[in-house]
C-alpha cells in the first residue's frame, strides 16, 4: 500500500483515540464529523460556502500570479529594478496580513474586492520573490548557445526560458495556494457574506466543535485534491524535460 494512503489512515486512528479519550462535545468522532459533512452538503450549506470561499481563492491565485511573475522576471533580469524594489518585496513579505486585511476593510467597506485584494496584496510578494531568484539562477550557457545560434525570441523563451523558469512557477504556485487557503479563511472570518471562513465563525460563536471540525475537514479534502490530482502532475510533466535531456 502506497505511504500517501497509509498516512490519512494513520491520521483517522489517532483521531479516533483522542476522541475516545475527550468528552465527544469537545472531540467528536471522524464518523459523526463525517455526518455532519454528509448533513451538511446534502442541505446544501457546504457547497455554497465552499463554491464562495474558492472561487474568491482562484480569483486572487490567479491575478497574484500573473503579477508576481511579471514582477519577478523584470527584477530578476534588471539589476538597478531588483535594488530600486527589493526593499519593496521585504515589506511585503513580513508586512501582517491581518493588518492589510483590517486596513482594505476600513477603506473600502467589508465587501468582495476587499477581501480578494487583500489576498493579493499578501500573495503577491511571495511570487515575486520565487520568481525573482528563479531568473537569478538560470544558466548563462543556454543564453550563449541561444545567441550563437541566433535563436528567434520566441523559440528562445520556447526552449530556454519557459523551461528553466516553470520549476518556479510551480514552487510559487504551490507555496502561494497554501498561503491563499488560509488567508482566505481568516479575511472570512472577519468579515464577508459566507464561505468556509464566516462559517466557522458561527459555529465558533455557539461552541459547535462537530460544525468547525466538518468545515475544517472538507477543506482540507478539497486541498488535497487539487495536491494530489493538479500540483503533483503538473510538476512532474514541467520537470520532464530535465530528466528526458540527463
Amino acid at each position: 500500500m502506497p505511504w500517501e494512503l497509509i498516512s490519512p489512515i494513520l491520521l483517522l486512528v489517532v483521531w479516533q483515540a483522542l476522541a475516545m479519550l475527550f468528552p465527544g462535545r469537545l472531540f467528536p468522532t471522524p464518523i459523526a464529523v463525517a455526518q455532519q459533512i454528509w448533513t451538511a452538503t446534502v442541505s446544501g450549506k457546504l457547497l455554497a460556502d465552499m463554491a464562495k470561499t474558492l472561487t474568491r481563492a482562484g480569483i486572487a491565485f490567479a491575478i497574484s500570479m500573473g503579477i508576481g511573475i511579471a514582477i519577478g522576471i523584470v527584477l530578476g533580469r534588471i539589476r538597478l529594478a531588483d535594488r530600486l524594489f527589493s526593499t519593496w518585496v521585504i515589506i511585503g513579505l513580513n508586512l501582517p496580513a491581518i493588518v492589510i486585511a483590517i486596513v482594505l476593510y476600513i477603506w473600502l467597506g467589508l465587501t468582495e474586492v476587499a477581501l480578494i485584494l487583500a489576498v493579493i496584496v499578501n500573495k503577491v510578494p511571495l511570487v515575486i520573490a520565487t520568481i525573482r531568484e528563479g531568473v537569478r539562477s538560470f544558466s548563462r550557457d543556454y543564453d550563449e548557445l541561444a545567441r550563437a545560434y541566433r535563436m528567434p525570441l520566441g523559440r528562445r523563451l520556447r526552449l530556454i526560458f519557459v523551461p528553466q523558469l516553470t520549476p518556479y512557477v510551480l514552487a510559487a504556485a504551490r507555496t502561494g495556494l497554501s498561503l491563499i487557503w488560509k488567508i482566505v479563511l481568516v479575511f472570512e472570518v472577519l468579515g464577508s457574506d459566507g464561505g468556509v471562513g464566516f462559517r466557522i465563525s458561527e459555529f465558533f460563536q455557539f461552541f459547535d466543535i462537530k460544525g468547525i471540525l466538518a468545515y475544517t475537514t472538507a477543506f482540507i479534502l478539497v486541498v488535497l485534491v487539487f495536491e494530489y490530482g493538479i500540483m503533483r502532475p503538473l510538476e512532474r510533466s514541467a520537470v520532464k524535460w530535465r530528466t528526458d535531456r540527463s
